[in-house]
């Protein structure tokens, strides 16, 4: 008999079957945990194994969903939209929250969970057989890489997170969890986002700003990532990592050209490039005296917008962390970091005032003569 009632007798049904669920997945029990989906086709069938047994794979200190809503879909379906709350031990110091859109169905007197519907965002343990990789300072997870890419994907996060350390004062976990789906389509998929979004960016780090223990993802775009050389994926990899690293510092009141120019500065420090290469978009506008009159704005950094644009207020991010490290050190870099993110009107400007001492105007304008003495030279 199909279970009927009110939508609070559903909501029951539906937190109960996500409770004991939670206690398979935590507990291990893949037996208890294959009672809780259903199982009546054997192609979902094979995946809820593999999706348990993906889980298996993990280290997860906490995993609960929390019902928001369920709306019925037909007499013997229903849709659950829910909080996944999980979090990884040694490696988030809060959970990592998201949300899911659950198919529930009435199969052999018992509501079950189906397979997500095509069109569904899926978590990676739910895109195939996920391989697992501890390093010493990182775990990586794939699905569809060979072994060998994850091992370097391992190595290349080990020596991101000590320079992170080196480079900036602030605690963190000093560990970064990489995940590294099969293709562009799936990494958007962790991303909720478009394909076409993510076209040639090698790696997204996916965040909670809002939290006060985030748990960061480094996403990898293997389509783009394949592409660069061993300098190319570490720079990628340790950019990525100082946004994890920074975090906890990071708030929606920090302007995108200091979080990426940050992560940048710390990506390419110690390392000294002749700036006329490094920067090539900038340094062709400073040559036809075309510089920008103002750092770039939260909408330069799009994904989706102009590639050569984007890559300018990359180079300009860059370049304004670089003269800040080098005219106040890297001590003041990192405060005013911290006080441009703090919340209020003229956060930047109250910054520069108090850090550096200079308003935010006069900051724009020496960055902009530097930045032309530099590249136009």
């Amino acid at each position: 008999m199909v279970a009927r009632g009110p939508l609070g007798v559903l909501e029951g049904a539906a937190g109960a079957l996500l409770d004991r669920q939670a206690e398979a997945v935590l507990a291990g029990d893949r037996a208890g945990y294959l009672t809780t989906v259903d199982t009546g086709d054997p192609a979902e069938a094979a995946h809820h194994r593999r999706v348990i047994a993906n889980l298996g794979r993990l280290p997860l200190a906490e995993w609960a969903h929390r019902v928001l809503r369920v709306r019925r879909t037909g007499a013997r379906r229903a849709e659950v939209v829910a909080e996944l709350r999980h979090r990884l031990r040694d490696y988030d110091h809060g959970p990592r929250t998201s949300l899911e859109r659950l198919e529930m169905t009435w199969h052999g007197g018992r509501w079950r969970f189906a397979v997500k519907a095509p069109g569904t965002p899926r978590q990676l343990w739910e895109q195939g057989e996920m391989g697992v990789t501890r390093g010493r300072h990182s775990l990586v997870l794939t699905v569809g890489r060979p072994a060998g890419e994850r091992a370097a994907l391992a190595r290349e996060a080990d020596r991101a997170v000590p320079r992170v350390t080196a480079a900036w004062p602030g605690l963190w976990a000093r560990r970064v969890v990489v995940l590294a789906p099969a293709s562009l389509p799936n990494a958007a998929e962790l991303l909720d986002g478009s394909p076409a979004r993510y076209l040639g960016i090698a790696a997204v780090t996916s965040s909670e700003p809002r939290s006060a223990a985030p748990a960061d993802r480094v996403v990898i775009n293997p389509e783009a990532y394949g592409t660069l050389d061993a300098a190319g994926r570490q720079t990628v990899m340790t950019h990525e990592t100082a946004h994890v690293g920074t975090r906890a510092a990071t708030t929606a009141h920090t302007p995108t050209w200091l979080s990426e120019g940050l992560a940048d500065w710390i990506a390419q420090r110690g390392r000294h490039p002749d700036l006329r290469l490094a920067a090539p978009g900038l340094r062709a506008a400073a040559l036809a005296g075309r510089l920008p009159e103002r750092l770039p704005g939260d909408a330069d950094f799009a994904f989706d917008g102009a590639p050569a644009a984007l890559a300018r207020a990359y180079e300009a991010g860059w370049l304004a962390c670089l003269w800040t490290a080098e005219r106040w050190g890297e001590t003041r870099l990192a405060r005013f970091y911290r006080a441009a993110g703090r919340p209020g009107p003229g956060a930047l400007d109250r910054a520069a005032r108090e850090v550096l001492g200079v308003d935010e105007r006069e900051f724009t304008a020496c960055w902009r003569r530097w930045t032309a003495r530099r590249l136009a030279g």
